[in-house]
């Protein structure tokens, strides 16, 4: 089961990113939803960052424009996930180049699909 923080999860049944929080869970991931201002999203504990979520995570997929993504990025880089999934609207070349600049593998693509098609 891989461990998966969702940064920009919403309570909203039409945003990609609760799509995507359902869906990792479907397909037995565990999905970490990161949505400051929220308690839960779908019934899971929600969290303000990546750093605050306790243990390790092992791809982060994102749903935030590249300016809130800017200010993100350091602590991302900081819970050291093995994988970055940067979803269309998120992709931002310097903050790929410092994902990659710290041994983070960068992919741009959408996690929906990544996971319909079994290559997540």
């Amino acid at each position: 089961m891989e461990r998966v923080a969702v940064v920009g999860a919403s309570t909203k049944p039409d945003r990609y990113s609760y799509k995507a929080v359902q869906l990792l869970q479907e397909k037995g991931h565990e999905p970490i939803p990161v949505a400051p201002g929220k308690e839960q999203v779908q019934g899971l504990k929600a969290y303000k960052s990546v750093p605050e979520i306790p243990g390790s995570v092992d791809t982060v997929t994102v749903y935030v424009r590249p300016s809130v993504l800017k200010r993100l990025a350091d602590g991302i880089i900081s819970k050291g996930p093995s994988r970055v999934i940067m979803n269309p609207g998120t992709e931002d070349e310097q903050i790929k180049s410092q994902f990659e600049q710290a041994g983070i593998t960068v992919t741009e693509a959408c996690t929906l699909v990544l996971l319909s098609t079994g290559q997540f």
